[in-house]
């Protein structure tokens, strides 16, 4: 089951953490009230974790079981590569930063379970550490629990989401957090386990879209849900990286999935579509092409303008992403997948 008008918001929550990342060079914080969305636009990560778990249903729902061997395979060939070329390229850029530990730590994917290692090397590389937990333990949970009681996975996820939520937010506001930079903040950030709600929900979320597929025009519903989303980013002082946007990231997710209308007449037209397949790349790859591209125009045509570097940036980074995309990613993919064990 393809549901092409997701696919484009995964270039819209990309685009939004390049622009997170780069900071108040970009134009967007010349504007009030706008600054301060973007300012938060981190918990793009958030909702790629749980459309991650969304997709995962979609994609494998119709099978009775997963073998372990095929998906892992599969998952390799999906974001591997590519998590390798980001690594190749942040080197490029930063030649000195070549210790054997964080290199080893970064291609086992495994620095986000390490305090005060998660951002080593190129570090949205993070997240794709957080998606192989998730990938590791999907086959069991939905081999074996899943197929069981429907009720009782309901309840355990969503407790699983409260109890992260509460923890997550007494933490950062009781005075224990230390502030950026610190141990403590990469473990309430980036710590796999606090961010397991997230796929459970996105797991909970494809269950539910699966098993009451029926398309309507819920077009006034998505413009409401954002808009509460864009309310609450604006207005309600919470922590909201550890998955506690899933109660509009959800309803967002499931209403586009099953929308008929204009809107996804719209993110259904093939450029779009095509934005959001090569968001991987984009995410991936943004902050080491940021610093060649920044030395670059530096050393090359004496451009220091944040602002002048930013139009520049977003194409070039697009560019750059599409042709990773057909000359790596897709490629890799294609060829990983052929690969049989055993």
């Amino acid at each position: 089951m393809k549901i092409s008008q997701i696919t484009f918001t995964r270039f819209l929550a990309a685009l939004a953490i390049v622009i997170f990342h780069y900071g108040e060079g970009a134009f967007v914080y010349k504007i009030k009230y706008i600054s301060e969305i973007f300012a938060k636009a981190n918990i793009g990560v958030s909702y790629f974790f749980i459309l991650s778990g969304f997709i995962m249903i979609v994609a494998y729902h119709s099978k009775e079981k997963i073998n372990y061997i095929d998906f892992y395979r599969n998952r390799v060939a999906r974001i591997y590569p590519l998590y390798v070329i980001g690594l190749i390229l942040y080197l490029f850029t930063r030649s000195q930063e070549t210790a054997f530990f964080p290199i080893i730590a970064y291609l086992s994917g495994v620095q986000s379970w390490l305090p005060g290692k998660a951002l080593i090397l190129n570090f949205p590389g993070w997240s794709i550490s957080v998606e192989f937990f998730f990938y590791l333990i999907f086959p069991f949970l939905y081999n074996y629990i899943y197929s069981k009681n429907y009720k009782f996975i309901w309840i355990t996820a969503v407790l699983i989401w409260i109890a992260t939520q509460v923890f997550c937010n007494y933490f950062m506001f009781s005075g224990l957090y230390e502030g950026r930079f610190s141990k403590n903040h990469d473990f309430i950030s980036y710590f796999p386990l606090l961010h397991i709600n997230e796929f459970l929900i996105g797991n909970l979320a494809g269950i539910f879209f699966v098993k009451n597929f029926k398309q309507k025009n819920y077009d006034w519903a998505i413009f409401l849900v954002f808009s509460l989303i864009l309310f609450s980013l604006l207005f309600v002082p919470l922590y909201y990286h550890d998955g506690l946007m899933a109660v509009f990231f959800v309803p967002l997710i499931v209403l586009i999935s099953l929308n008929n209308g204009f809107l996804t007449r719209i993110m259904s037209i093939k450029p779009l579509e095509y934005m959001g397949e090569i968001s991987y790349a984009i995410y991936i790859v943004h902050i080491p092409v940021l610093f060649i591209l920044r030395s670059f125009l530096w050393d090359y045509f004496r451009i220091y303008d944040r602002g002048i570097i930013f139009w520049i940036y977003i194409p070039v980074l697009i560019i750059i992403s599409g042709i990773f995309y057909q000359l790596i990613e897709k490629p890799c993919r294609d060829y990983l997948k052929k690969i049989k064990f055993g």
